[in-house]
């Protein structure tokens, strides 16, 4: 990489974000553009006017690489992640049984976005800003917004957008990767999110849901840092949420909450609130064995948690993979 090489980057999740903050330690100029008010991606908190607190995407994240382990070290003794000593179990029709070989779960403190809020601190983000188009000029990019303008130029320009809207952006110069974009299929997922009125009495904390069109259900409330308010999260199947993607998200949250007093064998209770939200492209079914796409040539590349392995440690090392070999390029 040429010292002051200057790098677009759509998307400010967990990719983008690390990708960018190796990139800008090696000397190159950076902007992310981000469609969301904030950044994280899928590391999503909603906040209530009452203040309650809801991890709806991403729940909790291992370390089992050694060098994303390091981060997680850091981010622990920066206050910004803790472990999560919650009881998490497998449930079957209302049993719980214990699970074998429990890793360690830890979670962003006070709420899951602030491991990204942490590495975004001094980039150079625009958030609110949706990328319509991108442009080829002179051996250089341009992108451009919903009003039609333009930015940039930038020498290199990477996406971080899940592969259906990366293949849409890139066009065809998607193909100087050798399809491997299309080959990738990302599962949706409808989230409820669920505040009671009361405690729910369950021996458990979070569950592995068996035999549901629930997959996953957890009591956020029990994360360290969170209020006190008794907030559940609940998570759909592939299946079930691929079924139900364009239905309604009232009705949505209203099967499933029905679904999770069935699940955790509870007669119905009263809830403050009972709110769904629908991650279109949440995981990847089979992500690609690499942990990054570049094209020197085009100067163009993607990352993100489809590539080389999923979930919050396969985006990070996706995007620390990608800028490692743009800075050796």
């Amino acid at each position: 990489m040429k010292p002051h090489t200057s790098i677009g980057i759509i998307g400010a999740g967990i990719a983008g974000l690390a990708c960018a903050k190796h990139l800008r330690a090696a000397g190159a100029e950076v902007c992310i553009f981000e469609k969301s008010r904030g950044v994280g991606g899928r590391i999503a908190t909603r906040r209530t006017e009452s203040g309650a607190t809801f991890d709806h995407g991403a729940q909790y994240f291992t370390a089992r690489d050694l060098v994303f382990d390091a981060q997680v070290k850091e981010w622990v003794a920066a206050g910004v992640a803790a472990k999560w000593q919650g009881r998490i179990v497998s449930l079957s029709r209302g049993i719980a049984s214990e699970l074998e070989n429990q890793p360690e779960r830890f979670v962003g403190v006070p709420t899951m976005n602030a491991i990204a809020k942490s590495l975004a601190a001094e980039l150079n983000i625009r958030t609110s800003f949706t990328v319509q188009k991108i442009h080829r000029t002179e051996n250089q990019w341009q992108i451009e917004d919903a009003a039609g303008e333009r930015f940039g130029p930038f020498d290199l320009l990477i996406s971080t957008a899940p592969p259906p809207q990366t293949v849409k952006l890139f066009g065809g110069s998607a193909d100087q990767f050798g399809g491997p974009l299309e080959d990738v299929t990302m599962n949706a997922c409808w989230a409820v999110m669920l505040q009671l009125r009361e405690p729910l009495q369950t021996s458990y904390d979070a569950a592995f849901v068996n035999d549901s069109p629930l997959g996953w259900i957890a009591r956020n409330s029990s994360k360290p840092g969170r209020p006190s308010a008794e907030c559940w999260v609940l998570h759909a199947t592939a299946a079930w949420s691929r079924v139900h993607l364009e239905e309604p998200a009232e009705s949505i949250a209203g099967l499933l909450v029905d679904e999770f007093w069935r699940t955790a064998n509870q007669a119905p209770q009263a809830y403050e609130l009972a709110s769904a939200h629908r991650w279109r492209f949440a995981l990847p079914s089979e992500p690609l064995p690499q942990r990054y796409l570049f094209d020197p040539q085009l100067q163009l590349a993607a990352c993100g948690d489809w590539c080389g392995g999923p979930r919050v440690e396969g985006a990070y090392l996706s995007g620390l993979a990608l800028a490692k070999a743009i800075v050796a390029s």
